[in-house]
Formats: C-alpha cells, sequence, structure tokens
C-alpha cells in the first residue's frame, strides 16, 4: 500500500491549491456539518430549532457525498494504487449513513431515535477523518493547483443538483448513483421547499428542471474532471 500523505485537516488554502480547489471545498463542508452536529446535540435549542437543524444536516450530508462518490472516488481509483481500498471502505460508511438516516427519516415517533442520531453522527465524523487523513491527501499529491481547482468546480455543479435524503437501494459508484440518483433530487429538493414558499404548481416546476439541471450537470462536470491536464 502506498505510504499515507498529509493530512489536508491541518493545511491552509496556498497548500491546498486555493479557496476553489476541490480540498478547500471540501474542508469548509466540514467544520460546517461538525458545527451543525453540535448544534442539534445542545441542550440550549428553542422548541422547533433541532428539526430544522437536523434536515440542514441531511441536506449537507447526502448532497455532498453524492458529489464525492460521482467525481472524486472514480478519479481516487484512477490515481492512486490503493483507490479501490480507499474509496470501498468510505463507500461503506456513504451506505451505513444512508441506511441509518433512512431508518431514523421513517421513524419519528421510536424511542430509539436519538441515539441512531448520536450513531450517525459518530460514523460521519469518521468519515470526515478517512477524507481528510487518507482518501483527499492523494489528490494533492497527483494534481496541481489548476486540476483542483478544476475538480472542484465538478465537484460543486454536482453536488448544487445532488440528492438531499438518504436513498439506500441507489448504487455507490456511477454510472449507477447518477441513473437512479439523479432524477430523485426533484422530488427531495420539492420536499426541501418550505410549505408555502409558492404555488404547488410552482414548486414542482422548479423541482422539474432541478432534475433536468441536474442531469446536464453530472455528465458535463464529470467529463470535465476525468479531462486530463
Amino acid at each position: 500500500m502506498t505510504a499515507p500523505a498529509v493530512s489536508i485537516s491541518g493545511l491552509d488554502a496556498d497548500a491546498l491549491g486555493g479557496d476553489d480547489s476541490i480540498l478547500m471545498r471540501q474542508r469548509r463542508d466540514h467544520p460546517r456539518l461538525d458545527a451543525m452536529m453540535n448544534r442539534y446535540l445542545s441542550e440550549d435549542l428553542p422548541p422547533g430549532e433541532p428539526d430544522a437543524v437536523w434536515s440542514d444536516i441531511v441536506q449537507l450530508v447526502f448532497s455532498h457525498a453524492f458529489a464525492e462518490e460521482t467525481v472524486l472516488w472514480p478519479l481516487l481509483r484512477r490515481i492512486a494504487p490503493d483507490g479501490e481500498e480507499l474509496t470501498r471502505r468510505v463507500e461503506e460508511e456513504h451506505q451505513a449513513i444512508n441506511e441509518l438516516i433512512a431508518r431514523i427519516e421513517h421513524s419519528p415517533g421510536d424511542p430509539r431515535r436519538a441515539e441512531w442520531i448520536r450513531q450517525a453522527f459518530t460514523l460521519i465524523r469518521q468519515d470526515i477523518r478517512d477524507e481528510e487523513d487518507e482518501l483527499l491527501p492523494r489528490l494533492r499529491t497527483v494534481f496541481g493547483d489548476r486540476r483542483l481547482r478544476r475538480v472542484g468546480a465538478a465537484w460543486e455543479a454536482v453536488r448544487a443538483t445532488a440528492p438531499t435524503r438518504p436513498h439506500p437501494g441507489v448504487p455507490r459508484r456511477p454510472p449507477g448513483n447518477a441513473v437512479r440518483g439523479v432524477p430523485l433530487s426533484a422530488f427531495d429538493r420539492l420536499r426541501d421547499l418550505a410549505p408555502g414558499g409558492g404555488p404547488a404548481t410552482r414548486r414542482a416546476a422548479l423541482a422539474a428542471a432541478g432534475a433536468l439541471a441536474a442531469a446536464g450537470a453530472v455528465t458535463l462536470a464529470v467529463r470535465a474532471a476525468r479531462r486530463p491536464g
């Protein structure tokens, strides 16, 4: 196995290819997610806010992971001798998170819900550590700043239109994840819209447009990320 590279967790923007590089985009999401999980677990939230924070966590977790699986991990399997092993492990983490959050979402009154949420947070934090310490450093080792920024733009394009809810039956790898996951983004984003945010027909039209945009974004972004240079 290739010797592990230096973790990106303590490196600054210049060392990671600039503010728009994929490594900095990942780094910005990770502390944001950690802060939201800490806030959810705090004991001084006003009534109703835990549900809003939980919804924000779920949306970020799944859009972030879908973009990783679509753009980043295929690249890693191409450039790293141990890429298959590394990505398989993090895909298993993603699947476990997916299944656990789906169980939480489908069992709002279950007395075990609080414990399941804590388990989900533990898995998410482990996933972050594995990515920052083992997977993402491989990209820094192989790619220059310009390529890291291009991959970052592709990842952001996919994330912006990715599913935002758990779908345990969706494959973890392309093209299956895009074929089955992208159409679900329309339904997810329709659910994410606040009730009363506009007529139902307008919300449905926006969601349908989002699904078409997502399909195009995934195709173009993946091609751009894989292009050499």
